[in-house]
């Protein structure tokens, strides 16, 4: 497989993870995510799970569907999602919350070691780095 095809299939399969994660935080895995919403987030937990679900649905798609002289603009937000959820996933593991089968602290802590390679995903199957490279040196 080469680089091309196997970040083009990386990208693909990040995108369908994301698009599927969103239309379970509208549908059956509400109530879940409600769960993992930080109390000292000032935001409805209710109104914060919809609005994390539209917001991946929409990173998904366009994950999967941006033309190549956007991708890179889209990794860059899909990293910055991926940071932006990442205080919630630190709640999780610092109040104990169980969810999603996390229902211990090491299952809760090897979610967080899995957060970074979440954004270096993205980044990298967009060639959003390569990308910014060009530019710069344009």
């Amino acid at each position: 497989m080469t680089t091309g095809r196997g970040r083009t299939l990386a990208r693909v399969l990040l995108g369908g993870f994301l698009v599927f994660a969103g239309t379970s935080h509208l549908t059956f895995a509400r109530q879940e995510f409600q769960a993992q919403v930080p109390e000292w987030f000032p935001v409805n937990e209710d109104a914060t799970v919809l609005g994390s679900g539209v917001a991946e649905i929409a990173l998904g798609s366009a994950l999967i569907a941006a033309r190549k002289k956007h991708r890179g603009l889209v990794g860059w937000v899909a990293a910055a999602f991926f940071v932006a959820i990442f205080p919630g996933n630190i709640s999780q593991y610092l109040t104990h919350t169980d969810g999603f089968g996390l229902d211990t602290d090491t299952k809760r802590g090897v979610r967080l070691l899995f957060q970074p390679v979440l954004v270096l995903w993205a980044l990298w199957s967009t060639g959003a780095w390569a990308d910014r490279r060009r530019k710069r040196d344009q």
